[in-house]
């Protein structure tokens, strides 16, 4: 095979959808059991937080009919029929291992085969391995549950329990959410200072703005417009004890750091259902002891810490372009010819609006140099 897609997710979808429509073929590898894996498994209550007009594959938008903010089940089902309209049909059950170069082609070694091609579209995404740090005492001493974000459904097994989920990203600001308007006694935990927006301003999505004020603006004039809309929106949380750090929420984007968009986390917080605290210090046999000398007896800890590509682990050669969440810096490298990569930046103006234009600006270097 010629060209070897690796991931069904959103951008390795973007990726075959523009090939069928060229009638190129190719192979689709995909570790998982389903179109769009990682969603499948996602919190029950996940709703995208990007307009649905702005976060399509290509040539076929997601449907009108849809919700603004699309949630989880109808966006897996539309990413199921986009790869019913196109004949995509991965090989399913093939975790890659590692790629390499092989003379003037790549090969990938999955679990149970081996695969070579000239050209290799790497679509693993971002969120590839959760990310679980430790603390002293989390094994040997706390009694309670400890999971990662990424096994957490809903908030049906914590009723009348104490929770605290670890990390104010917006995985963790949902889940407390999702938890504290359910009967559970939610604490969360924050290590450092967080920036937050709205999701939407007026009932237009935050997205929007910052599509329209990126192309209009130099990033000097929008960090200092956002974070005035911060102000006047969200204003100071220190009262909370949510800290808000010295960069603007735009130019944490560029930094890889992404803004909360909050769906109602802050009344919750504001109402005293959600207590915040501080970082661990070390876990207790029924509990936290937190780096301000407090604790909180807990039966249960949820770490919303994240996730990282780690694309060094699987691409030869590849560690010393990587950034410290293991995701390339560009779509490509000259000096690794026929290597690829979608959906490792996290852009202003939207992840998956981002996947739709750059799978285009891959493909059609990826066709180039077949000819």
């Amino acid at each position: 095979m010629d060209i070897i897609i690796i991931g069904a997710g959103p951008s390795g979808l973007a990726v075959a959808g523009r090939l069928a429509e060229k009638k190129v073929p190719y192979l689709m590898l995909e570790k998982g059991q389903h179109i769009g894996e990682a969603w499948h498994h996602h919190y029950d209550r996940l709703h995208l937080h990007t307009d649905r007009r702005f976060s399509g594959l290509p040539h076929r938008p997601i449907p009108p009919s849809y919700p603004v903010f699309v949630p989880k089940d109808k966006l897996i089902s539309y990413w199921q029929d986009y790869a019913e309209y196109y004949g995509i049909r991965p090989q399913f059950n093939q975790e890659i291992k590692k790629i390499y170069r092989h003379g003037e082609r790549w090969k990938v070694k999955t679990a149970t085969n081996e695969f070579e091609a000239d050209q290799v579209v790497v679509c693993t995404g971002y969120n590839r391995v959760p990310n679980i740090p430790h603390w002293p005492g989390d094994k040997t001493l706390f009694e309670g549950e400890i999971i990662h974000s990424s096994q957490y459904r809903n908030a049906e097994p914590y009723r009348g329990k104490r929770v605290l989920v670890v990390g104010m990203g917006n995985s963790g600001a949902e889940i407390a959410l999702d938890l504290s308007e359910n009967g559970v006694e939610t604490y969360l935990s924050l290590r450092s200072p967080v920036n937050i927006m709205n999701r939407d301003i007026g009932g237009k999505p935050t997205q929007l703005s910052a599509i329209v004020l990126s192309t209009l603006l130099p990033n000097w004039a929008y960090d200092q417009l956002s974070r005035f809309i911060q102000k006047r929106t969200i204003g100071d949380l220190s009262a909370y004890g949510i800290a808000t750090p010295t960069y603007a929420p735009a130019k944490g984007i560029r930094m890889g750091r992404i803004p909360v968009l909050d769906v109602g986390t802050l009344a919750q917080i504001k109402a005293g259902k959600i207590k915040v605290k501080r970082d661990i210090e070390h876990f207790l046999a029924h509990g936290v002891q937190f780096i301000d000398g407090t604790h909180q007896e807990l039966d249960a800890v949820i770490l919303a810490t994240g996730y990282r590509a780690l694309l060094g682990e699987l691409i030869e050669g590849l560690g010393p372009r990587l950034n410290e969440r293991g995701c390339p810096g560009q779509p490509w490298y000259d000096d690794l010819p026929g290597l690829y990569f979608l959906g490792f930046s996290v852009p202003l103006t939207g992840i998956l609006r981002n996947i739709n234009i750059e799978s285009g600006k891959i493909v059609k270097r990826l066709l180039a140099e077949r000819e």
